[in-house]
């Protein structure tokens, strides 16, 4: 299997766990994105300062597949898989991994298009950002 281009680790906190001892759902998607940041400040491109210049990266389509849950305490990797380009999309393959035994808790394929003031286009900014691309699968 491909190594990931990204990963990022982090911590369940207590407070993301519901009533039966387990991560809850919708914490999972804020994990993915926090790792999303990451690896966007990795390529030197800021979440702020891409809103400053009038672009905004947004989160179009999120499918996540759940397969084991996380628990209190748990530490994983916050995995980037592959980057896929299509149109004006770009889809992150990301998955869930428990540390230490590599189990996998997730997978999720999130979609991603840009707005420029506001209105849909192209992501020409980040189609041009020598940094990014480098880990950017062309759809063919």
């Amino acid at each position: 299997m491909n190594e990931p281009v990204f990963r990022y680790e982090m911590k369940v906190r207590d407070y993301e766990c519901d009533a039966q001892g387990i991560v809850n759902n919708a914490n999972y998607q804020h994990y993915y994105e926090v790792a999303r940041h990451e690896f966007l400040e990795m390529c030197n491109l800021n979440f702020k300062n891409l809103h400053d210049k009038g672009l905004d990266l947004v989160v179009s389509q999120v499918q996540i597949k759940y397969k084991t849950s996380l628990l209190g305490m748990d530490r994983f990797l916050c995995t980037i898989k592959k980057i896929e380009k299509k149109g004006v999309r770009y889809i992150f393959h990301q998955e869930i991994v428990r540390i230490p035994d590599g189990q996998i808790c997730s997978m999720a394929q999130i979609e991603v298009v840009s707005l420029v003031g506001g209105k849909l286009s192209k992501p020409e900014f980040v189609d041009n950002h020598t940094e990014f691309q480098r880990y950017v699968e062309s759809w063919k």
